[in-house]
């Protein structure tokens, strides 16, 4: 028995969101926002913690920097259920941070890197890493330190008996090339979002996308916000309508959803039922601030997939 259901490697910081903003942010004025919330951010650590919330046993290795902001993260996640022995804390360097100013249908984000690019190839534990049955990447173009290794960290997990699942999430350069092509031929379940399967396919039809990139990997799922998702399997092509919530935000809905899928996938689920739970993850995120918030109330998460008949994390 492999001591965890999931191994992440990947990005740890926070996420600072501030909300009701004026429409435009003029120079040189003191402007107020009407709420804040400082929480849990990453991709990788939002997938890892919301995972652990629905009962899957998570490792977890990063690189943070030896500051406030790393604790915080470090113990949100070890708060989650997380194991966080291996990631690895960097003297004198500072914690990514996200700022997130988010409006009624649209948002910024800026993002100060901090320790988000510096892990590395030799930072793995490999050995750590195969005590799994899968292991799951986010974020591919952020990882600037791992990223020409990120083929052969499949290859071994693989070689291992471990499945491998992708988000690559979104490309700041908007080329969507940098190696992922050949990391593509190791992945057994990809997660893009819309906007994210068009870039990589280089077609603007969602449909088209879906043909082309399930044609590389054995199973495909497509997030696309209020128009539900899409999965593609051995030329089978699948649907979910979204479940309709008052949304606080977005932040983190696609994370959850990557984590609703790999928890019914890793109980071996037909795709129908690992898309409902995908999408009652994605959507129940939205219902608190930030990606994690909601997941950390175990009794609001039970009765929110009880209402809405999705049994998971209960």
């Amino acid at each position: 028995m492999p001591r965890f259901d999931v191994t992440i490697a990947g990005e740890l910081n926070l996420d600072l969101i501030f909300y009701g903003l004026p429409a435009e942010l003029p120079p040189e004025r003191e402007l107020l926002a009407s709420d804040m919330m400082l929480t849990l951010g990453s991709s990788s650590a939002i997938v890892a913690h919301n995972l652990a919330a629905l009962g899957c046993r998570v490792g977890f290795i990063s690189r943070i920097g030896d500051d406030p902001l790393g604790e915080i993260a470090l113990q949100r996640l070890r708060d989650g259920g997380v194991d966080v022995s291996k990631v690895i804390r960097t003297a004198g360097a500072k914690t990514g941070l996200t700022t997130i100013l988010q409006r009624d249908t649209w948002r910024n984000m800026l993002t100060y890197a901090g320790t988000i690019f510096d892990l590395k190839f030799d930072d793995l534990d490999l050995e750590y890493l195969s005590d799994s049955r899968h292991f799951h990447l986010s974020s591919f173009f952020l990882q600037y330190g791992l990223r020409d290794r990120i083929p052969e960290l499949f290859r071994k997990l693989k070689g291992a008996g471990l499945t491998i699942s992708l988000d690559t999430n979104d490309d700041p350069d908007d080329l969507w090339q940098a190696g992922l092509s050949e990391a593509l031929r190791h992945v057994d379940l990809f997660l893009p979002n819309a906007r994210e399967a068009r870039g990589i396919s280089g077609v603007d039809d969602l449909r088209t996308a879906l043909d082309r990139l399930g044609a590389v990997v054995p199973l495909i799922a497509i997030k696309n916000g209020m128009e539900g998702a899409m999965a593609q399997s051995g030329g089978q092509t699948y649907s979910a309508s979204a479940i309709k919530v008052e949304a606080i935000d977005a932040v983190g809905a696609g994370d959850s959803f990557d984590a609703g899928f790999l928890f019914e996938y890793l109980r071996g689920s037909d795709i129908p039922t690992c898309l409902a739970a995908a999408n009652a993850c994605g959507a129940f995120s939205t219902t608190r601030a930030g990606g994690t918030e909601a997941f950390r109330d175990s009794k609001y998460k039970t009765q929110f997939f009880r209402n809405h008949q999705i049994k998971i994390g209960q």
